[in-house]
């Protein structure tokens, strides 16, 4: 699924994908991904698209209030991912919505415990679907881990 998401931001324009996601399918097919991949991508990415552009009640921003973590998040979000989401939010990169968005999509992902670098795909993903500009080097320091361009 992280291949196919970073396939989609590569080549793809977001817009596409919320309008026709049929022809994104047969892109993406024809680019030699797995029928079952980019159905759980693309339902993945509706989760994205669907969730409403702001919540009914403002949340509180990281300075008024502490975003404790479920048993669950803990689970697949390790110390390292978690303080990354807590850092993005600090920095101004994430508000308090889109901070819970991204957590939502890091849940509903199929890996039981997911990488720093397979968030940052998610981030960045959450970021490019919702139209927030993340800065060029937002955008680089997202999609690469040092190693290799994208996440396994």
């Amino acid at each position: 699924m992280f291949d196919i998401l970073a396939y989609l931001y590569e080549n793809c324009h977001h817009t596409d994908l919320a309008e026709d996601g049929d022809l994104i399918a047969r892109k993406l097919s024809a680019a030699g991904f797995d029928d079952s991949d980019i159905s759980e991508a693309l339902s993945w990415l509706a989760g994205v698209l669907r969730a409403p552009q702001r919540f009914v009640e403002r949340l509180p921003d990281s300075a008024r209030a502490l975003r404790a973590f479920a048993p669950k998040e803990i689970a697949k979000l390790d110390p390292e991912c978690r303080g990354f989401v807590m850092h993005l939010e600090n920095v101004g990169v994430l508000d308090a919505e889109l901070r819970e968005l991204v957590i939502d999509r890091a849940m509903a992902a199929s890996a039981r415990a997911l990488s720093v670098d397979q968030l940052k795909l998610i981030v960045l993903m959450v970021l490019w679907n919702r139209d927030v500009p993340a800065g060029r080097l937002i955008a680089e320091e997202l999609l690469s881990d040092g190693e290799e361009r994208l996440p396994n």
